[in-house]
């Protein structure tokens, strides 16, 4: 890779050699003569490198580090010195420096650490670019809507972001509950540790324990090896437990220990393994509710209720459909690298008079639809399925039915279009409907649907 780099050494032959190697490697110069000529530059440039003398009349090659480290933190500082002043170079690199040269300086020696130097800065100029997109894609600010429910929620975020608090996200499917754990721990002290999601709803209750606290080989009948489990994973940064409100009795006990004692065991192992993981935790469901009922435990609820945030359903924050239209329309179209369609209009209507069932995802999906089928600068005719709401009014005829036979085809009718919304994977029509996966492929079973064990509908 090609750079600029500013030299500094009062030995004009020094200058001359590394003008002369480093234009051989392929790179320009900027030379200056002492720190107070390198302070004038840094001034008005930006170099790709500074290579600089230790020792120098005016002041010290140290000195000129701390000037660059203060202005330039992405910049690399590589100092020279005699072979009987290592100490300087040492010094030199406690302070900062990216590496040391010896002089007299060899050509090998020198596109070495030059090329070391530029590759590493490289890297970490591409990783900060990756945090500003993850904190771009999950920072509070970028989560659209200007309505009073979204201000609370997301001033309510950016104070328990950076604790150790376990929070409660409770709300509709499809609200955006997992995009706003992973905005909880991109803005947390732990966002350069895992953050590790797991669909409580999704996983066969007796697969639960092995998925949240891993197995031992030999463990259960085709446990091959060693398995770590969510917890582990999670190990110093976040755990979310999406739709905890479906897990059973049994394993809210042993959630509840885990949390209690911060420890865990595999299933087959006798010894406790300590974790230290933030738990976040969602559900569709008012745990409250359920606590009443009876089919959640109340200690657990306390232990989880730390922090509790409701999340607004799309219809209770109608006025942020256009912004979250334009937002995903956006999105799509540069995926697929074509200009944005502009949101006519007519379409703004057709989405504000929309009940959204689905919720956020549910016109994610949509808008991300009609720019697909879309021709040109022009969006696509929008499709909108009021799935949640396709059972049959109380005016409906059942056509000679029996209620049983016309609830069982309203029942069908509505699990067929959240298939279709969800291009046929199982799972995700569970979400949108607001159902476990179990419950979902249940249902299926008994209308005769039937699904794959991969999750997609079989035909």
């Amino acid at each position: 890779m090609s750079a600029r780099i500013l030299v500094v050494d009062d030995d004009r032959a020094v200058r001359s050699v590394l003008e002369v190697h480093l234009g051989k490697l392929g790179h320009g110069t900027i030379l200056a003569r002492d720190t107070a000529e390198a302070r004038r530059i840094l001034a008005s440039e930006r170099p790709d490198l500074v290579i600089t003398d230790v020792r120098m009349p005016d002041g010290t090659g140290l000195d000129l580090l701390d000037a660059v480290r203060a202005q330039m933190t992405d910049v690399p500082v590589l100092v020279m010195t005699g072979f009987g002043s290592v100490t300087d170079a040492v010094r030199a690199m406690k302070a900062g420096a990216e590496d040391y040269l010896i002089k007299p300086i060899e050509r090998d020696a020198l596109q070495i650490v030059v090329e070391r130097a530029l590759e590493r800065r490289a890297q970490r100029v591409e990783l900060d670019s990756l945090r500003r997109r993850v904190a771009d894609r999950f920072g509070f600010e970028r989560l659209i809507g200007s309505t009073a429910a979204m201000r609370e929620l997301t001033d309510t975020l950016a104070a328990v972001a950076d604790t150790s608090a376990t929070v409660l996200l409770m709300g509709p499917t499809g609200t955006g509950k997992e995009l706003l754990a992973q905005a909880l721990h991109q803005r947390s002290s732990r966002n350069k540790r895992p953050f590790v999601a797991l669909n409580c709803g999704a996983v066969p209750e007796t697969l639960l324990e092995s998925e949240l606290f891993g197995h031992e080989r030999g463990a259960f009948t085709g446990a091959m090896r060693q398995h770590a489990g969510r917890f582990e994973q999670a190990h110093g940064g976040t755990l979310l437990l999406d739709e905890i409100g479906d897990i059973g009795p049994a394993m809210q006990v042993r959630l509840l220990r885990v949390l209690q004692d911060g420890e865990i065991q595999r299933v087959g192992g006798s010894t406790p393994l300590h974790v230290d993981v933030r738990i976040i935790a969602a559900t569709h469901k008012d745990l409250r509710a359920e606590v009443l009922a009876g089919r959640f435990r109340s200690d657990l609820f306390y232990r989880l209720n730390v922090v509790s945030l409701r999340v607004p359903s799309l219809a209770e924050r109608a006025a942020d459909i256009p912004l979250l239209a334009e937002h995903f329309i956006r999105r799509a179209a540069e995926r697929m690298g074509r200009p944005p369609p502009p949101l006519t209009d007519e379409v703004v209507k057709q989405l504000m008079a929309h009940s959204w069932p689905g919720n956020v995802r549910e016109l994610e999906h949509a808008m991300e639809r009609a720019v697909i089928l879309g021709r040109g600068d022009q969006l696509a005719p929008l499709v909108l399925q009021e799935a949640l709401s396709a059972a049959p009014s109380p005016s409906a005829t059942t056509d000679g039915q029996t209620l049983q036979q016309a609830l069982r085809a309203a029942e069908r009718q509505i699990l067929e279009a959240a298939l279709l919304e969800a291009g046929g994977i199982a799972a995700e029509a569970a979400r949108r409907l607001g159902l476990s996966r179990s419950n979902l492929s249940y249902r299926m079973g008994r209308l005769g649907m039937g699904a794959t064990a991969s999750g997609r509908k079989v035909p």
